[in-house]
């Protein structure tokens, strides 16, 4: 079940943390539809944080990467920048094993 896997924390600027969830929400809904997309999903740490976590499962890293050229896709992105505390960090890069994904 080799697939890849990637993990990382998005900090927004002070009271933006909600703001920008949501804007990764509608990534999510663009990105459901791309081909060899298994996860996309979007966290907080808590109520009112400003860090936003974002777990992704793809069938390979090149599905990914295509996944960027979904309509949308970009121009969101041109939306959460302004949002971030700093310059986002390269997000933990996964081989993904295996487990259990609800059907």
């Amino acid at each position: 079940m080799s697939k890849y896997g990637l993990h990382g924390k998005l900090e927004a600027t002070a009271g933006n943390g909600t703001q920008l969830a949501r804007i990764l929400l509608e990534a999510s809904r663009l990105v459901a539809k791309a081909k060899g997309c298994r996860l996309y999903l979007v966290s907080q740490e808590s109520a009112g944080s400003d860090a936003v976590w974002v777990t992704e499962v793809w069938d390979s890293k090149e599905e990914h990467d295509i996944s960027l050229q979904v309509p949308g896709v970009k121009e969101l992105i041109a939306q959460a920048m302004p949002l971030l505390a700093g310059r986002p960090e390269k997000g933990q890069e996964l081989e993904v094993l295996g487990g259990y994904v609800s059907k």
